[in-house]
């Protein structure tokens, strides 16, 4: 797929280039993302640019994930500093009947608490939805990760339970949490009928 950008009040969302490794590298090169997420620790310059051209660019034309860097945005349009990430990963049953796509994202540490990654979230959803077809999006993250667990939550994504052992983590099977929204979560329409099992008696 070609990369789209999308748009929302403070926010631009598009595709990284080789020109915003630095500042891939500055966001990830981070005690706190290296604690969640498997990204090397030291995090390199050559590893942002690994990032960008293989995980996002090759990602998007082999529609094996749709990265998007969040860039904050003046009034008139123009583009300011990258303060997170956000992206469609495991893209492997999208395609339908299965129509099923993973949300995941980071925010650079100068950016947390406004709720910036949620705000791009947001509209990713929307886009995945939308535009995409996605008729189940799931997030998962270790147990413990209370602030990825805060942004799934206000997306409405429900919280479906604990998968033992689900994420490899520097070497270490761990633990996830795991939770799924459904366009009928959120009023909007989708393909395929969806029967719910009955409520336990």
């Amino acid at each position: 797929m070609e990369p789209i950008t999308l748009d929302t009040v403070r926010l631009r969302l598009r595709a990284l280039r080789i020109q915003d490794a630095e500042s891939v590298r500055a966001a990830c090169d981070d005690p706190h993302i290296a604690r969640w997420l498997p990204v090397p620790s030291p995090y390199t310059l050559r590893d942002a640019e690994e990032f960008v051209t293989v995980e996002s660019t090759q990602g998007w034309r082999e529609d094996r994930r749709y990265n998007f860097g969040v860039f904050l945005r003046d009034p008139q349009g123009a583009e300011g500093p990258l303060v997170a990430c956000t992206g469609l990963v495991n893209l492997v049953q999208l395609a339908a009947p299965h129509r099923v796509a993973e949300l995941g994202f980071w925010t650079a540490a100068p950016h947390r608490r406004n709720g910036y990654v949620t705000e791009a979230s947001r509209a990713l959803v929307d886009w995945a939805f939308g535009g995409l077809g996605v008729e189940r999006l799931e997030w998962v993250a270790e147990v413990g990760n209370e602030a990825s667990r805060a942004v799934a939550l206000k997306l409405g994504f429900r919280m479906e339970g604990v998968q033992r052992a689900r994420i490899v983590h520097r070497g270490i099977r761990r633990d996830a949490w795991t939770g799924a929204l459904l366009p009928s979560d959120l009023e909007l329409p989708q393909t395929t009928p969806y029967l719910p099992a009955p409520a336990p008696k």
